[in-house]
């Protein structure tokens, strides 16, 4: 907001509660590491970096409501009656704000018996005669837009969500109302306020109150007409009816008026503070509350608010390399030290190596988290797997993939064809023509024009209806337009990430290099990003057709190295459960076994169907899943997913021993840790709130197992790359890609046979790992080509 030159300061006030309120249900879901709910905190942190980046005030005040009765239930018991409880969740949040103004240098008020409005009205009833101040106040809610003043006193508040903001000057207020500010109190008044369950006039609406203000002013003044000239009433094109409801309802009305006006005598003692918040303000405080709290992005958002006024971004930048520089350390290795000491932080960044290891440089935050790292018993995942990948992983990347660009040019084609036929399709479902890609115009078609059911659907953030996948996915048997929607919208997904995105990143060797992200899960395993090429299906035909555009150079081919059944391999090896184990000892299949013990019957009695439910619950007790998402998976009804599931634990008792042992630990320490030690923090698992704890149970479940797998699929591709410099391989053999379980080689064709046995060798003889491994081994010219090996 710009000042114009008359104007040397400006105030803004914060409604705190109707922010906070806001905040919480556009962020229902957010949380800590801790399981501690943080999203109305972190809404009132954007909100608050928001307005010093666009208002630049000079004061900033924050003012709260009591959780007491207030003057206005004095006179009226029903007051806000109706509005339901505060949840606990957010009450947190509200004591728990005032720490972030605290680090904010931001003072803030309260009085017993009245509300936060009253203290912002009384707030700028003491302060309007000051020359040369804008007051502008920030709430979540329109009440307090009866204290607009010209543009002296302005209101700025949300439009939508949390991020699009409107400012209301009193021209803005007419705009929208059609009167000025002052009669705010008099609109409610007539019409009433339901959210607040103040009464007004029963029968009066918006319009009509709306009406009435526009034409004779106050409610004070409607009445001194209505008892002078009833006539007027009927010209303004009132009924009998209504004319009589508003006559009979005076004492309603200015009551209602009462309840709904603003105090402005709210006994506080106020005076302008005599230095601007900034002037005390210190920016270490203000991170160190983010910290606390998790907001990482939001520590970076703060900083360049503050930087940016002294240096521009290449300045920083720059010296932000010669501080890296300067530390003769290197950065990658601190960055997997913090990764490794606290796995909820992905991708670290240099605020986080230096905001866990306590100091302001670079070189002392080195040393200190090696220590860390040594204390933590971290040392074998940080020595022998995580630094000794990193020269590969790098050396991956920089040597890429090659890819078909005509094919691609020509797969295009076919399906941006292909995807509007899709859309035809659903316009004709509709009745209609409409912007598919629009969540607001696709909800209107679905659950308004056509009707389609909307029990059991979750809203979005700023509280819309989802048309997002995993709604979508509900609603898939709801019609056929669903179906089609889902089909589009994996088309388009597609064609904007892999086949019409692809060409441009193709670098000036002609070859695609991606982005593998060593430390960039929480679970230990690789990803990929620039494109995410984990992510290209494998199994359907689309999938297929996009890997064929990734092509071996001259002489050479495709060869990937996959682990066969892994994670159920490692299952078996941390739970030492002797089925498992006797099962993959003699080579047999691990779910025609288990199918064999579930349901009683000799291995070769056992049928397709039975074989696929031993599998899904093989798999659903590995990620923790419950009753409900089991039942979904087996395709069957809730009775029997319970047997299979009492069953399971029945037939195989080590693997409950094991998982009930894993929750404990994680409970008790915090952690879960792998078989070669890499820890995951599951503080969630305390946390009050049930679904977070629940959901926190479940991926400590897994993450011992897919940590483990994580673990040695780096271990293999350390240990296949020292066994190809052994064997003078190297200069023939180059890693491209690593995808889950599987590492992705172009080898020369003359040297195929002598590179795979290598490789699979050292893949398969992981000395830590008692339990046999197994890599199944495919070539091609191309990744969607390559078929199976006779060294499988």
């Amino acid at each position: 907001m710009k000042k114009n030159k008359k104007i040397q300061k400006t105030l803004v006030l914060l409604d705190t509660h109707a922010i906070l309120h806001r905040a919480y249900h556009a962020l229902p879901e957010f949380s800590s590491s801790k399981g501690e709910p943080t999203g109305a905190l972190y809404g009132l942190v954007t909100m608050l970096i928001k307005i010093i980046r666009e208002l630049k005030p000079d004061y900033i005040i924050a003012c709260y409501d009591l959780p007491k009765p207030t003057f206005r239930h004095e006179i009226y018991n029903k007051y806000k009656d109706g509005r339901k409880k505060t949840k606990d969740d957010l009450v947190s949040q509200i004591k728990q704000s005032r720490n972030i103004f605290n680090a904010f240098n931001i003072p803030t008020y309260a009085e017993a018996g009245f509300e936060a409005d009253d203290l912002l009205g009384t707030i700028v009833e003491k302060i309007k005669k000051i020359e040369g101040l804008t007051t502008i106040i920030a709430s979540g809610d329109l009440d307090t837009l009866q204290l607009v003043d010209g543009k002296k006193v302005v209101v700025y508040t949300f439009k939508k969500g949390i991020n699009d903001t409107i400012i209301y000057d009193e021209k803005a207020v007419k705009d929208r109302f059609g009167f000025k500010p002052k009669f705010l109190v008099d609109f409610k008044g007539l019409r009433g306020d339901p959210s607040d369950n103040i009464p007004g006039i029963v029968g009066i609406g918006e319009k009509t109150a709306t009406t009435l203000i526009t034409n004779f002013g106050s409610i004070e003044d409607i009445y001194k007409t209505l008892a002078s000239n009833k006539d007027k009433f009927k010209q303004i094109g009132l009924t009998p009816r209504i004319t009589n409801l508003i006559s009979n309802g005076e004492e309603e009305a200015h009551f209602s008026k009462t309840l709904g006006t603003i105090r402005l005598d709210a006994p506080i003692s106020f005076n302008l503070p005599k230095k601007t918040w900034r002037e005390d303000f210190e920016i270490e405080k203000a991170l160190q509350v983010f910290s606390e709290f998790e907001f990482r992005s939001l520590r970076s958002r703060l900083q360049g608010l503050f930087i940016t006024e002294k240096k521009n971004e290449k300045e920083i930048e720059e010296n932000n390399k010669k501080e890296e520089t300067e530390a003769d350390i290197n950065i990658t290795q601190t960055k997997i030290a913090v990764w490794l000491l606290n796995s909820e932080i992905t991708n670290p960044n240099k605020d986080d190596i230096l905001d866990m290891a306590g100091v302001d440089k670079l070189k002392e935050a080195h040393g200190i988290l090696i220590k860390k790292i040594e204390k933590n018993k971290l040392n074998k995942v940080y020595e022998e797997i995580e630094v000794p990948l990193t020269p590969i992983i790098k050396e991956a990347e920089k040597y890429g993939i090659g890819v078909d660009v005509d094919y691609l040019k020509k797969l295009s084609k076919k399906y941006h064809k292909k995807i509007s036929n899709i859309k035809s399709i659903i316009w004709e479902f509709a009745g209609r023509e409409f912007n598919i890609n629009s969540p607001k115009q696709l909800g209107e078609i679905l659950f308004d024009e056509m009707g389609i059911c909307l029990k059991g659907l979750k809203k979005t953030s700023g509280g819309a209806r989802s048309t997002r996948e995993s709604e979508l996915l509900k609603l898939k048997d709801s019609h056929k337009i669903v179906e089609h929607i889902l089909e589009y919208r994996e088309f388009q997904k597609l064609l904007s990430t892999y086949i019409d995105n692809i060409p441009a990143m193709i670098g000036e060797d002609g070859r695609l290099h991606t982005h593998l992200n060593q430390t960039g899960t929480t679970t230990g395993r690789m990803s990929s990003s620039g494109p995410n090429m984990q992510n290209i299906p494998n199994r359907d035909d689309c999938g297929v057709a996009i890997r064929n555009a990734f092509i071996a150079k001259e002489g050479y081919v495709f060869t990937a190295f996959d682990y066969s059944q892994i994670e159920i391999r490692v299952l078996a090896e941390l739970s030492g459960d002797k089925v498992l184990i006797e099962t993959f000892e003699k080579g047999k299949d691990i779910h025609t076994a288990v199918a064999s013990h579930m349901f009683g019957a000799e291995e070769k009695e056992v049928t397709k169907e039975m074989r696929r439910k031993a599998k899904v619950v093989n798999f659903g007790i590995m990620y923790g899943m419950g009753i409900n998402a089991l039942k979904d998976a087996m395709n069957t009804n809730r009775k029997e997913a319970q047997e299979f599931y009492d069953n399971y634990f029945k037939k195989f008792p080590n693997i409950a021993t094991y998982i009930e042992k894993v929750k404990k630990e994680a409970y008790e320490k915090g952690y879960t840790q792998t078989l070669f030690g890499r820890r995951r923090y599951f503080s969630a698992i305390k946390s009050k709130i049930p679904y977070i704890r629940a959901s926190a149970e479940r991926m400590a479940v897994n993450a011992p197992i897919q940590g483990t797998a994580a673990d040695i699929i780096k271990i293999a591709t350390i240990k296949a790359d020292k066994a190809l410099k052994k064997n003078g391989l190297k200069k023939h053999t180059r890693l491209m890609l690593t995808v889950h379980d599987e590492l992705i080689y172009e080898i020369k064709k003359e040297h195929i046979d002598e590179a795979e046995g290598v490789i699979k060798t050292a893949m398969e003889k992981i000395t830590e790992v008692k339990i046999p491994l197994v890599v199944d081994v495919v070539s091609g010219e191309r990744w969607g080509e390559m078929k199976p090996n006779r060294l499988t």
